[in-house]
């Protein structure tokens, strides 16, 4: 487990007013883990117990997920996104990488390779919706983020992985 620890990289987005992004569960990015499997990148999100998944692309404009944590992993070529919204932090994904957003990230394509593929699924198989920010859909998105819970698998390692133990640690007592 502390190898698999290693090489996953974290990043936490605050709230930036539009794009509300998850108050307390990092972002996880698993670089080139799938590198030698990125073919087989859906069958195995479907393994480790997420479902709903589909393979295309990744919107060109600001969205998050209200009311589903959302993994994406590159199946061919690769992407630049943007995570966190407008003022977040951009990526660059390749084939064999998956980056696991929590309820309530923003994600952006900011351009890709022609060949770009990514497989997209939720834990459980949830639904999920898509929102861009509307003032709005704000009040309930912000309940929406917090009632989503913590998924019973790593959508890299199963019932094992860095997940369960990055998102279910409890904040330090003040």
């Amino acid at each position: 487990m502390k190898d698999e620890m290693n090489n996953v990289q974290t990043m936490l987005f605050q709230d930036d007013g539009v794009i509300p992004n998850h108050p307390s569960l990092p972002v996880l990015l698993y670089k080139g883990i799938w590198a030698n499997d990125s073919t087989r990148a859906e069958t195995l999100l479907n393994q480790n117990g997420w479902g709903n998944s589909w393979i295309n692309g990744v919107f060109d404009y600001h969205h998050y997920h209200s009311n589903a944590h959302e993994v994406l992993a590159v199946v061919s070529g690769w992407v630049e996104l943007i995570l966190g919204g407008e003022h977040g932090k951009i990526v660059h994904l390749q084939a064999g990488d998956v980056v696991v957003l929590p309820a309530g990230t923003g994600h952006k394509r900011l351009s890709a390779s022609l060949d770009f593929r990514i497989a997209g699924a939720y834990p459980g198989g949830m639904s999920y919706n898509t929102r861009t920010g509307e003032p709005g859909e704000r009040p309930k998105v912000l309940r929406e983020i917090q009632e989503v819970p913590i998924p019973d698998s790593d959508p890299v390692h199963g019932q094992e992985g860095p997940l369960l133990e990055l998102w279910n640690q409890k904040p330090a007592a003040p």
